[in-house]
């Protein structure tokens, strides 16, 4: 099987450097072995919330020139804002509707009711201007009884920390009470497949209608909209007051709603996208590679000019640790990472830990690097890349989006 190019990853690096080339009139396949990081979105994309250091950031685009040479946005360069505003529009003509500016973070409210910095955030939810905002609100937090995944104890805490008066009910309704018989079935994505059904959702609006008179606004868990985002729409037209959706744990209804909108959109552009399948072999000359074998495919090759490494970090199998080392599974790529192996982690499970900043070596265009040679044809994108910190510095999905149109383009030319 011959492609222009081979992506190997289908989370959110892989899709939009997918849609990127497939859309530029390349030929693409995307090798994807599951579920993607997507999947524990907090419907929001952070692009930079602070420097390694510590320091806050409130605008990105001025914070970028701080990093060190080695962060991938460094590699980036001058084109930083430029692909930053190429990421926004991307998302929403792919029906990913989201708001955020990368000269101005704003905040959203965490599945612990605290607020945080991010970029862009989907249109499902309401982002604050500062932490203060809502300091005198009175809030009505409401869940589904029996849904354990948002805890509405420490949301109204860190809300009445914040100097909001909050009040919680749960709503109970009769087509959620099979959900409830499992604490499994219980989840979010189940309950955003009932809550699609018109009836439901207007007698859920009809309970929050009674319910929250006096109050400023209506706090509910991201239950809403799993194949689209007209059930939140409907939501928040029909109730007199603010509605604020906030994320939930995993799974992520917003995320997976956003991983197949995009996965639909790299298809629709004639893109062959391999769910379930894992590369497991690459056939490798001295600075090129020619082709990669996978688990479904057995000795058929997948052949192409160029090929893509958007397989994730640890937590997504794209990258390994031994005792002594780390490596890349798919092309045994060059990683930077301490051979110190007592360097790698601080015992503060809150400290930053270096081990989050190890990651594929690359050059200068994110091509990578086999026994320090250059590979012509192989480039690599996302949190599989060294030099940064994805969960200190909150740039890890602006990483993501910024890399791989970067690389798209630089295949195109």
């Amino acid at each position: 099987m011959k492609f222009d190019t081979v992506i190997i990853g289908g989370g959110l690096a892989g899709l939009i450097c997918g849609i990127r080339l497939q859309q530029a009139g390349a030929k693409c396949a995307i090798v994807s072995a599951g579920q993607s990081a997507l999947h524990f979105s907090s419907g929001s994309f952070d692009l930079l919330n602070e420097l390694p250091d510590g320091t806050p950031v409130s605008n990105p685009e001025e914070a970028v020139a701080r990093l060190d040479k080695s962060h991938p946005y460094a590699k980036i360069g001058d084109h930083f804002a430029h692909y930053a505003q190429e990421a926004k529009q991307l998302l929403i003509a792919s029906g990913v509707g989201v708001h955020g500016d990368s000269k101005h973070n704003t905040y959203r409210i965490s599945p612990m009711g605290t607020t945080l910095p991010t970029w862009l955030t989907l249109d499902d939810f309401t982002t604050l201007e500062s932490p203060d905002e809502l300091k005198g609100k009175k809030i009505l937090l409401v869940n589904i009884t029996g849904f354990l995944d948002f805890n509405t104890k420490f949301v109204a805490d860190a809300f009445e920390t914040a100097g909001v008066s909050c009040q919680i009910v749960a709503i109970s309704l009769p087509e959620f009470e099979r959900l409830r018989q499992s604490p499994t079935e219980m989840r979010s994505a189940n309950i955003a497949r009932v809550m699609e059904s018109g009836s439901v959702l207007e007698t859920f609006i009809a309970r929050l209608q009674e319910k929250s008179k006096g109050f400023d606004i209506v706090a509910v868990p991201a239950i809403f909209g799993l194949a689209s985002s007209q059930t939140v729409s409907t939501l928040k037209k029909q109730l007199d007051i603010p509605v604020y959706v906030i994320s939930t744990m995993p799974p992520s209804v917003p995320g997976i709603r956003t991983q197949q909108r995009l996965r639909h959109v790299f298809e629709q552009a004639g893109g062959y996208y391999m769910l379930g399948d894992t590369v497991v072999n690459a056939e490798k000359g001295d600075s090129r590679v020619y082709s990669v074998y996978t688990v479904n495919h057995g000795d058929i090759a997948l052949q192409a000019d160029h090929f893509v490494l958007a397989s994730g970090s640890f937590f997504s199998n794209g990258l390994y640790a031994l005792m002594d080392r780390v490596f890349d599974p798919v092309f045994d790529a060059d990683v930077e990472f301490d051979p110190n192996r007592n360097t790698w982690y601080d015992p503060s499970v809150f400290a930053s830990q270096r081990y989050r900043t190890f990651g594929v070596a690359t050059d200068d265009r994110f091509r990578i690097k086999i026994h320090g040679k250059t590979q012509e044809n192989v480039y690599a994108i996302g949190s599989v890349l060294s030099g940064f910190d994805a969960l200190q510095e909150g740039c890890g999905a602006g990483v993501s989006l910024l890399t791989a149109l970067y690389v798209a383009d630089n295949l195109k030319k």
